[in-house]
């Protein structure tokens, strides 16, 4: 990781050689502190990552040619430092482009706006949260937490349209991690560089993705989405996982915006048959000025096999409440959030978040 941050500063300062010319470059990034208190538990920290925390995103791109471009982003959260993208662009036109390298691959609506900055709330919404959950060891974690950043090959593009656009995307990544014995995906063999950021079975995963957004009469916007990903997770290559998920959204300007998403995962056990895992979100949000209210109603399903000591039920649903209010100050946002989680097999729980988020 030493080597991507030294490498980034490189790309910032080096100056051109007299004979080439200037390329264009962007840089950009995002920060959230945010402080996470648990009121129903004397200690939050046997549920959650309680108290405060910081996720921290640096991003650089350059221009390399008219069709040539390449990207390294450098993000910080619990888990330290991650190369969340390093990767080379080629574009032969907006219909289609080939990306090689370290990305977060095209799949649902949520991944493409994960930075702190970029969403009201301080956490993500259930099917893609990432160890900021009530209770996140119990179900390991959401259905796919974002960003899932992974190796390999991306082809995708847009195409325009009077009143609308086409997104396309195909995909083949080295895929999800775990063991022999593996009874889930594990998340931290996924991005632990201890482990080795190698394809663990010597077969790629693969997804694809479709969506389109169309104007609504000029008062806002309508969006689709399809995204599906599967392939092996062992090291043996014998248990499959397949996953599905279909997103809308609608963006009625300054009005309201509405967001729904829902993911279904289907992941075979070893020593066992298989576990299904279903995780949706819905929420809408009011712009008043400088304020934004939001609300959001999301949850998990799980039925199936279960790891041995595990304090779920054959069939567990996880239901989650929250009422947020964001407050822009200049360049920052004040976030705050109050969430309700209902489980089937522990007492409800009660979060509160606070926290400040800017882009720069």
């Amino acid at each position: 990781m030493r080597l991507v941050v030294i490498a980034l500063i490189g790309m910032l300062g080096t100056a051109h050689a007299d004979d080439a010319p200037p390329k264009a470059r962007t840089f950009a990034g995002s920060i959230q502190l945010d402080y996470l208190a648990v009121p129903t538990e004397d200690r939050g920290r046997v549920l959650t990552f309680d108290g405060a925390t910081v996720e921290l995103s640096l991003k650089l791109a350059v221009d390399l040619s008219e069709h040539t471009s390449a990207s390294v982003k450098v993000c910080f959260a619990c888990h330290g430092f991650e190369a969340g993208m390093a990767f080379v662009e080629l574009r032969a036109a907006d219909e289609l482009h080939v990306r090689v390298g370290r990305m977060t691959p095209a799949f649902g609506a949520f991944p493409a706006r994960h930075d702190p900055a970029n969403h009201l709330t301080s956490d993500k919404p259930l099917p893609y949260d990432m160890g900021r959950m009530v209770r996140y060891t119990d179900w390991n974690e959401g259905v796919l937490p974002a960003p899932w950043v992974d190796n390999g090959i991306e082809v995708g593009g847009t195409r325009f349209f009077e009143y609308g656009r086409l997104d396309y995307a195909v995909w083949a990544m080295s895929g999800p991690k775990a063991n022999a014995d593996g009874n889930d995906f594990d998340f931290v063999q996924s991005r632990s560089g201890d482990l080795y950021y190698v394809d663990n079975n010597s077969q790629p995963a693969a997804g694809a993705r479709v969506s389109g957004a169309m104007e609504l009469l000029g008062h806002g916007t309508l969006e689709l989405g399809a995204s599906a990903m599967g392939g092996h997770y062992d090291p043996n290559a014998k248990l499959w996982f397949w996953i599905g998920g279909v997103d809308v959204a609608v963006d009625l300007e300054d009005v309201v915006k509405l967001r729904g998403e829902y993911l279904y995962r289907r992941t075979d056990v070893a020593m066992a048959d298989h576990f299904d895992k279903q995780g949706f979100y819905v929420e809408g949000d009011v712009p008043i000025g400088r304020v934004d209210l939001l609300a959001r109603f999301d949850g998990l399903h799980r039925s199936g096999d279960l790891p041995a000591g595990s304090m779920l039920a054959a069939t567990s649903t996880l239901l989650r409440y929250t009422a947020a209010v964001a407050v822009k100050v200049d360049t920052i946002r004040i976030k705050s959030s109050v969430e309700l989680y209902d489980f089937t097999e522990f007492d409800r729980e009660l979060a509160v978040h606070l926290g400040l988020a800017t882009p720069f």
